[in-house]
């Protein structure tokens, strides 16, 4: 079955997760070349968005045939998330997601993110907020399972949302703790179905392969799946994941030369966004992330982390071999982040003063402007 959420029919069940500098408005329109689903933008921060600033502002303009246009929110103030949700509807958003699960330590330590489901009160407010803001847009809430294995308060914190009308729920089967280190703890997103009954919840963590996406959903119940840093430098699992879910066998693996295809396309495509230096910059993280498994030297790997043109990057793949087989073991290389174990920063007396209902002083602005 189809995934709703809201009004928005989600077919095959499958969600892009916001990655900071990645799912930019030129990453969601190569993943959407393979496969249906719903693409989130980048996260913008509700302040920043209020405030006009131009970077944000440009992190939430779509392409003209884009839908839905999904953004995710970061706030800590039930004001500034409604404000900021108001905006998004009045500028045409279909779909707003909140980010409650960021365990970045710049954001954490001021009670952002993953830290701040501990302080329900608040939590429960700014959801509130944020759901009679966006009227018939949707609202979703993303979280982690807590700060660490002693403050594992996920459950909580979907039946909140549940009860404040959110439209869905999404569980990073982590801790903040943990950040993306280890294996992603699937029995806590069955615990989670368990618990939220009148609203989806989606699973998120370790979904590498096709494969992965029918598997967590037959082993937790969950009604779709999100997938972060498996796609990364490889938008075609998108097209893997509609197949599989269709029932119909998923496509062979790209050989090298489909893969340089599609590098070509997406720097293109940003360049459309950013000018070719803009973009240059912007595609040099993506290089090794699509070059992962494949034998091509050290040296080329190099040399596409520091490109500044066109020319360069046609320079490059020009000398690789494109008949080269995708290595088998590639696909569950781990991409992204691997960091973790860490012990989670938070303000001083956050874990003792969870009822307190005041937003949390300066957590916006280390992550304003996006």
């Amino acid at each position: 079955m189809a995934l709703k959420i809201g009004p928005i029919e989600v077919d095959p069940p499958v969600v892009l997760a916001p990655m900071a500098g990645v799912t930019n408005a030129p990453f969601r329109r190569l993943c959407r070349t393979y496969g249906a689903g719903l693409y989130v933008s980048e996260m913008v921060t509700a302040r920043a968005l209020v405030e006009g600033n131009e970077r944000t502002l440009r992190m939430v303009r779509f392409d003209d045939d884009e839908r839905p246009r999904s953004v995710q929110l970061y706030g800590v103030n039930p004001v500034v998330m409604g404000e900021a949700v108001r905006r998004l509807v009045d500028e045409g958003v279909d779909h707003i997601d909140m980010n409650f699960g960021c365990p970045a330590a710049k954001v954490t330590r001021r009670g952002g993110g993953a830290a701040l489901p501990v302080h329900h009160v608040l939590f429960r407010s700014i959801v509130r907020a944020a759901v009679q803001a966006a009227g018939a847009i949707p609202v979703t809430v993303k979280l982690r399972m807590g700060v660490d294995d002693t403050r594992l308060n996920f459950l909580d914190s979907g039946r909140m949302a549940e009860e404040e009308g959110a439209a869905a729920v999404a569980l990073h089967a982590r801790t903040a703790e943990q950040l993306y280190s280890g294996e992603a703890r699937w029995p806590a997103i069955a615990a989670l179905k368990d618990a939220v009954r009148t609203i989806p919840v989606l699973g998120n963590g370790d979904i590498w392969e096709a494969d992965d996406a029918l598997r967590m959903m037959a082993e937790t119940g969950c009604d779709g799946v999100v997938v972060g840093r498996g796609c990364l430098g490889r938008p075609w699992l998108f097209g893997d994941l509609a197949a599989a879910f269709a029932g119909t066998p998923v496509p062979p693996a790209p050989d090298l030369g489909k893969v340089m295809a599609t590098m070509r396309l997406h720097l293109r495509l940003l360049a459309d966004l950013l000018g070719e230096d803009g973009a240059a910059r912007d595609f040099r993280k993506h290089t090794s992330w699509y070059m992962t498994g494949f034998p091509v030297g050290g040296d080329v790997r190099r040399q596409l982390s520091q490109i500044t043109s066109f020319a360069d990057l046609d320079r490059l793949l020009d000398g690789l071999d494109p008949t080269m087989a995708f290595p088998p073991e590639a696909s569950r290389i781990k991409r992204g982040h691997t960091r973790g174990p860490r012990a989670v920063a938070l303000p001083d007396r956050w874990l003792e003063t969870a009822d307190d209902p005041t937003p949390p002083a300066g957590a916006e602005l280390l992550v304003s402007g996006g």
